[in-house]
């Protein structure tokens, strides 16, 4: 069942929890790949391409994959703005900006990947 058969406060619901859950995969990435370098980017990379894959094989939208993007990133940026003492959550290096480059290229790899076949439909391509 994909996300045009729900009914519309389904869907939003849907999305708002999708952005809930990609400010959480957010935290926790910025925790991981601080912490665990190499092993710990890698990790946070993988946990937000099973996101966004995840959110676009369960939503069949682009819209599905925005969501959690939108949330991740939101989390990332404030995360990363530190604070006025000093304090910040990123560390310089290449490993923060590998992991938020390399998330928003996952996101928009997942966002204009293929839509699952929807149900019912006819083949993908137009034959003779």
């Amino acid at each position: 069942m994909s996300a045009q058969t729900w009914s519309k406060p389904v869907r939003i619901a849907a999305y708002l929890a999708l952005a809930v859950l990609g400010v959480l995969v957010g935290v926790a990435g910025s925790l991981v790949q601080g912490a665990w370098l190499p092993g710990g980017l890698a990790l946070a990379l993988l946990g937000a391409a099973g996101l966004f894959y995840g959110s676009m094989q369960a939503t069949g939208t682009q819209l599905g994959v925005a969501a959690p993007a939108v949330g991740w990133l939101a989390a990332i940026v404030v995360l990363s703005s530190g604070r006025p003492e000093g304090d910040g959550m990123f560390t310089a290096g290449t490993g923060p900006l590998i992991f938020v480059l390399g998330g928003m290229v996952l996101a928009v790899m997942c966002a204009t990947m293929s839509r699952p076949r929807q149900p019912g439909g006819g083949p993908g391509r137009l034959t003779r």
